[in-house]
């Protein structure tokens, strides 16, 4: 058992604070240490940027009574000897934030933490390389680009309307692991990883997206949620994991693109993105690489002449679908002629190339999730209940089917081959191919460039492992990418 202190010169000015006692320095002078008592851990909120003040003597005797402190006299003196701190601190200081930087900047830093979430790097940075529960660090431009002044600050120092979120981010740290630069291993990397909290159907749920992160954390990458509202600052990362739906004429594919310029390793990248998010080139690319897949078809019209081609080279019902489409949407079903030319209109109004496909029914459709060329998971999933995908959005009450997930090596030899020759013509990346089997025959549908990884599905088999693995293929590229430069 840790007992937690919280040593302040107005400690009025703090109300109740969930495990911990707070104390003046008199009282932390007179009381400790005292004998049997357990470890103790000290959050110093005095003054500390006088030497030899109240706040620099809290520090020193928690030292020398064993009691592990916040800040420590070595972070006291090196922020009293860093009056213009530089690159050390704003080295990933992007180009978008410096150029914004148009007038002087104070941040509020409590325990790593700012109000200011597009500079929420900069106050992680500033908090690793000076501990201390409170820093105000002003950023300003001068004639050498961008300089940074840190200093400490005691508890009466802040301001009014930041007190409440001191005081949350101080309990927060109080529950959390006690972390300081000389005991936290910093981590190697920094991987954003791009999420939207409204999306209905995102690729991860909110408990594998946590999963991921803490795959990360294990080999040396910190990672961490972003919106495309943060997008700007996409530069400050190493790495880009995209966990949004993909579509090119979008902000995930110009983020994608925007962090690949910028040098990070991306996945998904921009060119699968690309690729798989339209079907025009997947059937042309499997025709050309003799990729196993359905008959296919490209049709610009909707007139007699289109419909009598088409009836001569499919028979009903047939498959209709958008270039762009996810998750089964863009994809419709026509049973006869005259479903055929209305559907055929619709989708024209919206794109000058319909993709016409023959139909087979199956009980279910492989799923191969594929990295780096390797296939690392695999599902059956079966189609929705009296509906003819593993989607129906029009159902409210079975919108999907059920789903198995299995080991690799029980995955038949033909739908594995299949499913790595297609993904041999996108890339490198993450993807998840789509394939149906009748008897002995395999035919691959699409490979996605996002694939759906939730938890308890995608990773009922393998379980943590799936995401150490993906996160394995980050640190191994982040480990190239530093040779190469």
């Amino acid at each position: 058992m840790t007992k937690t202190l919280i040593v302040a010169d107005h400690p009025q000015l703090l109300n109740e604070v969930q495990d911990a006692e707070v104390l003046s320095f008199d009282q932390y002078l007179a009381q400790y240490p005292k004998v049997n008592e357990p470890k103790t851990r000290v959050i110093n909120l005095c003054d500390t940027s006088q030497y030899l003040s109240r706040g620099y003597y809290c520090s020193l005797l928690a030292e020398a009574r064993q009691h592990r402190v916040l800040p420590g006299l070595a972070c006291i003196n090196d922020i009293r000897n860093a009056e213009q701190v530089r690159n050390s601190l704003l080295i990933n200081l992007s180009a978008e934030q410096s150029a914004k930087l148009t007038d002087e900047l104070t941040l509020w830093v409590f325990f790593g933490w700012s109000s200011n979430e597009a500079f929420k790097r900069v106050s992680r940075q500033a908090f690793e390389q000076f501990p201390a529960p409170i820093l105000r660090v002003t950023l300003r431009r001068d004639a050498d680009g961008v300089a940074a002044n840190v200093q400490s600050a005691a508890l009466h120092d802040v301001p009014e309307q930041e007190q409440a979120a001191f005081v949350t981010r101080m309990q927060r740290f109080t529950r959390d692991v006690w972390r300081t630069s000389a005991t936290k291993r910093k981590p190697r990397w920094e991987l954003a990883i791009l999420v939207n909290d409204d999306e209905p159907s995102p690729p991860s749920d909110a408990d594998a997206i946590k999963r991921f992160i803490k795959a990360a954390s294990k080999l040396g990458i910190h990672a961490e949620t972003i919106s495309h509202k943060e997008a700007g600052q996409i530069a400050e990362y190493d790495a880009l994991f995209i966990r949004e739906t993909t579509a090119i004429d979008h902000h995930t594919y110009r983020i994608a693109r925007a962090a690949e310029q910028e040098g990070l390793v991306v996945i998904d990248d921009p060119t699968s993105i690309l690729r798989c998010c339209n079907k025009v080139f997947l059937h042309d690319a499997f025709s050309y690489n003799k990729v196993p897949s359905l008959k296919t078809m490209v049709s610009i019209g909707a007139d007699d002449a289109e419909l009598d081609r088409l009836e001569q080279n499919f028979t009903y019902p047939m498959v209709l679908k958008l270039p762009e489409g996810s998750f089964s949407r863009g994809v419709f079903k026509v049973d006869d002629r005259a479903e055929l030319r209305a559907k055929l209109l619709e989708l024209l109004d919206v794109s000058a190339l319909v993709l016409v496909q023959e139909f087979l029914y199956t009980e279910y459709d492989w799923r191969i999730g594929v990295l780096n060329g390797r296939a690392i998971y695999a599902c059956r999933y079966h189609m929705a209940r009296k509906h003819w995908q593993i989607y129906n959005h029009g159902s409210k009450r079975f919108s999907t089917g059920g789903f198995e997930t299995l080991p690799t090596f029980e995955v038949p030899r033909q739908v594995l081959d299949a499913a790595l020759k297609a993904c041999a013509m996108i890339g490198k990346g993450l993807y998840g191919v789509d394939i149906k089997q009748k008897d002995n025959h395999v035919y691959v549908i699409e490979v996605n460039d996002n694939p759906s990884i939730d938890h308890g599905v995608e990773d009922k088999y393998l379980g943590n492992e799936l995401y150490m693995l993906i996160m394995q293929e980050f640190a191994n590229r982040l480990e190239m990418r530093g040779k190469a430069q």
